[in-house]
């Protein structure tokens, strides 16, 4: 099923100076919880642990715009970002970096999550797919191992969120420990 779903809502056609890619995180707990947490375009920092506050211009839909502060110890303060897309049906939520203090240009990424059985129990796949330009002075190597980190470092964390979510019967989780920023080297 990863397969079929990387081919019909993760293929990027990344030009020579891009590179693209797709990761998936199999997660303990039931698809409504974890897009309730995934869909929120203006609350990531509700499981992105690098994410310190985040504010939305206007209303929330297609087109809106946040500002999205970033903790220290990755090379960015600030990051601007537009919803491109939001499918409550489908579960499909996708973004564009249009500014901000870091190094990712035309950066964009497509999340979907999906109902699986995990262990005999609902459970949930999610595929976030990304692409983006390899700034000068960088591989494609270099610039997709540094996405596909963080996006990795996100995806353990709604994993983590999600799961201690389940375990309280759907509630906010009491506290959460976000793994430190000094994590991912850049």
């Amino acid at each position: 099923m990863e397969a079929q779903f990387i081919t019909r809502y993760h293929s990027h056609q990344p030009s020579d100076h891009q590179c693209s890619s797709s990761i998936v995180k199999h997660i303990k707990a039931p698809v409504d919880i974890v897009w309730s947490l995934v869909r929120r375009f203006d609350q990531p920092q509700k499981y992105k642990p690098f994410v310190s506050r985040c504010t939305v211009k206007g209303d929330l839909r297609i087109g809106s715009v946040r500002e999205v502060n970033v903790k220290s110890g990755l090379p960015a303060t600030t990051s601007t970002e537009r919803l491109e897309l939001l499918d409550d049906e489908e579960h499909i939520l996708g973004i564009r970096i249009v500014g901000g203090d870091h190094r990712l240009k035309n950066y964009s990424s497509v999340i979907t999550v999906h109902p699986e059985i995990l262990d005999g129990a609902p459970g949930t796949l999610v595929i976030e797919s990304f692409m983006v330009d390899v700034p000068e002075g960088n591989t494609q190597e270099e610039t997709c191992y540094f996405v596909k980190a963080l996006i990795n470092c996100n995806l353990k964390s709604l994993a983590d969120v999600s799961e201690r979510m389940a375990m309280h019967g759907g509630g906010l989780p009491i506290s959460v420990n976000w793994p430190s920023s000094n994590q991912i080297k850049t």
